[in-house]
């Protein structure tokens, strides 16, 4: 009978372990390295694997308060209530007390570099919301920007078994954060900060480890294991690297350092095997149009455009917004400045690079020379723009900010 207990009890803590790591006995990590200029996949692994995104979540909590920011809802320096709601959330947190206030600069530097969840509670109820409507705010902003596999339940990350996301539509949230509020995105390189008398120091501890690092977050809960999403220049280059569902930080790290100097490599051949590009940066754009054939002469390509254009086919390319609304709003206020044109003339053309999204203000159906006048003048206003024949296939990609 003792010997039967016995064995019992030892199947029984067997099963407990068993049950007790789960993630750490069967994960398998995803990982993903893209081109931040072109978002061009330069390594991965079972990126498009379900996982939970634990305090990564904070990236799109500061993509909205960012987002406000920009608005003019909220200020750097405003102070935002804590609620019973924010200062009871479980760790990690900075320790708020109910009915105290903390500043907007406070609560995204905990964000970035304590991951407190109390003041991940305390910017959405800031911004006008509970929690949950935050989240669902959240996952719809997540959708607009084509983070296909991402739901969001909160806003910290806590667990919670329906928010989901994958390794793809963390670089794709990356990329925005990086391009669409290149303002703020300093913030993600700071290692350090004080709150109440006390310093708290970065998690990400690839700032300090790996050359060129420059941001943005790491996260970690039991059913998630140990993720990151950062970023990393060099030589004009930039890389967007995430890892998630490693069994300890140090794999993690040394992943994703190996992983970003892959990347590098990678784009460091390939530019080595192709001719220099020419960028032309455009007015009100996170972008930059890239075209090829620099190395050609000028005039030979004028003329054989003469020669397979119409007249009236020619288009000039005013801007490269990051939404559809945006890039119309901007090409129809220029329309609006030559009354020979309608609304005819304008076109908005969405062009996609894997994980980047980008939209394309054009004023199209043009004579050459009508379209060139329009350049000239926009040139003249200190505002760019490009003039080519409508079927010239011009690629876009995305430029350091």
């Amino acid at each position: 009978m003792i010997f039967i207990r016995h064995k019992i009890c030892i199947l029984f803590l067997a099963a407990a372990a068993l049950f007790a790591f789960p993630a750490t006995a069967r994960r398998s990590p995803s990982n993903i390295v893209i081109d931040a200029k072109t978002g061009e996949v330069l390594v991965a692994h079972n990126p498009n694997a379900v996982r939970h995104p634990a305090s990564l979540t904070k990236l799109m909590t500061l993509y909205i308060t960012f987002e406000a920011m920009e608005k003019g809802l909220i200020k750097m320096d405003d102070e935002l209530p804590v609620s019973f709601t924010a200062a009871n959330r479980s760790p990690s947190r900075l320790g708020l007390k109910a009915g105290s206030k903390i500043k907007v600069e406070t609560a995204i530097d905990a964000l970035i570099i304590k991951s407190a969840n109390d003041c991940a509670t305390v910017l959405a109820e800031g911004l006008g919301y509970s929690e949950a409507k935050f989240a669902e705010k959240m996952t719809e902003v997540a959708k607009a920007l084509d983070m296909k596999d991402t739901v969001f339940k909160n806003a910290s990350g806590l667990p919670n078994r329906r928010q989901v996301t994958t390794a793809r539509d963390m670089a794709t949230l990356a990329a925005a954060v990086y391009f669409h509020f290149p303002q703020y995105y300093d913030l993600f390189s700071r290692q350090k900060f004080t709150y109440d008398g006390k310093t708290y120091h970065t998690h990400n501890h690839l700032l300090k480890n790996f050359e060129g690092a420059d941001g943005l977050k790491t996260g970690y809960i039991a059913s998630a294991g140990f993720n990151i999403v950062t970023s990393a220049q060099r030589d004009g280059d930039r890389v967007i690297a995430v890892a998630m569902g490693h069994n300890s930080q140090k794999e993690r790290d040394r992943t994703v350092a190996r992983l970003m100097e892959q990347g590098f490599g990678k784009l460091a051949l390939n530019r080595s095997s192709k001719a220099a590009a020419t960028y032309v940066k455009l007015e009100h754009s996170d972008f930059l149009f890239n075209e090829h054939e620099q190395g050609k002469d000028k005039n030979s390509n004028e003329n054989n455009a003469k020669q397979t254009a119409p007249d009236a086919v020619w288009m000039v390319q005013v801007g490269a917004f990051s939404n559809y609304a945006k890039a119309r709003v901007y090409a129809q206020k220029v329309r609006r400045g030559y009354n020979e044109l309608s609304s005819r003339n304008v076109q908005v053309e969405p062009a996609q690079n894997n994980a980047i999204i980008v939209y394309r203000a054009q004023l199209i159906h043009l004579r050459k020379s009508d379209a060139q006048t329009i350049c000239k003048d926009l040139q003249k206003e200190n505002k760019s723009c490009m003039v080519f024949p409508m079927e010239h296939n011009i690629q876009l990609t995305m430029a350091e900010k």
